[in-house]
Order: C-alpha cells, then sequence, then structure tokens
C-alpha cells in the first residue's frame, strides 16, 4: 500500500527527511512517534505528494507520488483542522461528501454512521465555528472516514479528543484493517502506539527503529513504549 524509499527532504540548509525506507502492508497499521519536528508530518506530506522529495521515491497504491488521480482512494486529515467554520457540521459532510463522489443515498449512509461514530449526531446542525478543537478533531476524522478509502494516512487524529472516543476509534481503526483497509497514523499518545501492527520511532529526521510494539520492547530492554521512546531518543543522541 506504501512503499518509501530512500527518502530525502530538505528545505534550503534543514533536512526534514534523511534517508527513510519503510513499507506499509495491506491491512496493517503502522504508527510513527517521535518527537515534535522530527519529521513525521514532513513524511506523511511526502507519501501524500505535498512535498516533494529532495531524493528517493514514494509510492502509494503502486502508483508513484505526487499523483492526482490517487489522491481519491486516500483519506488524508492533517494535523490542521480544514473545514469551513461558517457551515454547520452536516453541510461540512455532505460537501466534502460530494467533493469525494458520493451520491444521495450513500452519501446519507456514510454522513449518519460517522457522526454516530464520532458522537456528534446531536449538534450536526451546529456552526463548526462554535465548535471545540476536540470537536472539530472529529468531525475531521468523520470526513476522511466518509469515502470508505483504501488507504488511510492519518496525521495526529486525536488530538484534543477524550479517552473513552478514542479507545472506539481505534477498535473502528482495526475494524477497518481486518477489513484490508491500511492505515499510517504519526500519534504523541504512548498508549495508541500499542494498538498498532507496526510502530516506527523517527527520531532527528531519520527512522532510527521499526518493528511490532512487542519486538522494539524487547530491543530496548522496556515494559511499555514510553520507555522505548526515551530510550530510544537517549540512545540516538549518543551516537
Amino acid at each position: 500500500m506504501i512503499e518509501l524509499t530512500h527518502a530525502t527532504k530538505t528545505f534550503k540548509h534543514f533536512t526534514a527527511l534523511n534517508d527513510v525506507s519503510l513499507t506499509v502492508d495491506t491491512g496493517t497499521i503502522l504508527c510513527l512517534i517521535g518527537p515534535s519536528g522530527a519529521g513525521k508530518s514532513t513524511l506523511v506530506k511526502c507519501l501524500m505528494g505535498m512535498e516533494k522529495l529532495t531524493q528517493g521515491t514514494s509510492r502509494v497504491l503502486e502508483t508513484e507520488m505526487p499523483n492526482r488521480a490517487i489522491l481519491k482512494r486516500i483519506g488524508y486529515m492533517a494535523q490542521e483542522d480544514a473545514l469551513y467554520e461558517e457551515l454547520t457540521e452536516k453541510e461540512n459532510l455532505v460537501f466534502f461528501g460530494q467533493m469525494m463522489g458520493l451520491k444521495k443515498k450513500a452519501l446519507k449512509q456514510a454522513c449518519d454512521e460517522q457522526l454516530a461514530l464520532m458522537k456528534l449526531t446531536d449538534c450536526q446542525h451546529t456552526a463548526v465555528k462554535n465548535y471545540s478543537g476536540g470537536m472539530k478533531r472529529r468531525l475531521s476524522l468523520a470526513i476522511t472516514l466518509l469515502s470508505d478509502p483504501d488507504l488511510l494516512i492519518l496525521d495526529e487524529p486525536t488530538v484534543g479528543i477524550d479517552p473513552r472516543l478514542r479507545v472506539e476509534i481505534w477498535q473502528k481503526l482495526r475494524a477497518l484493517a481486518t477489513r484490508g483497509k491500511s492505515i499510517l497514523v504519526t500519534t504523541h499518545v504512548m498508549d495508541e502506539a500499542e494498538k498498532c501492527d507496526q510502530l516506527g520511532l523517527i527520531i532527528d529526521s531519520q527512522l532510527f527503529a521499526l518493528g511490532t510494539p512487542q519486538a522494539l520492547k524487547k530491543q530496548f530492554q522496556a515494559t511499555t513504549i514510553e520507555e522505548v521512546f526515551l530510550k530510544a531518543e537517549v540512545e540516538k543522541h549518543a551516537l
């Protein structure tokens, strides 16, 4: 589903990605963790074709990126919410659903399903400008899931979302993976990293470690992913 090969991205004198290679297979959830500014969001933008790699290749759904035609098969959620704040929640969903090509009955069914999942049904006629940050994240994720895409790329999707709903969202993501969807998630929430199939540690623009959560805990002699992260940072900076 995703194949990033020797990906390097530089901005003038700053290297945001340094020779990163990774793959995401069908039905797999890959979670990327790392400090702020480590390169996670740059990696996501290069995968989407929003940034052009300085070196290396990015292939998504067997297509080299950037490629506008392939985007309709990808559900992308950025760190920043891209919503029309003067419109209501339902109007945002309908607008973006129509942009995705959903028609009448399918659009209504998709909107109702995602509103229920994100616990937003009761406020669907409220203007988004009146929403809290967490509610905007929930609406952004609902929009991302509308078209049932083959691949989900989610950049810190659960920021500001309460713990109970985070659990339900991750249950939904696991169900999607079971159906053969592939998912790449960036997060700062360590317990979310435990829920993924593969975990990548991005430190100082490099992919420092990659493996299952259990394998990484064994590698770094740690009992939690938070401990893995802290030990990896110390080890990386000691090199």
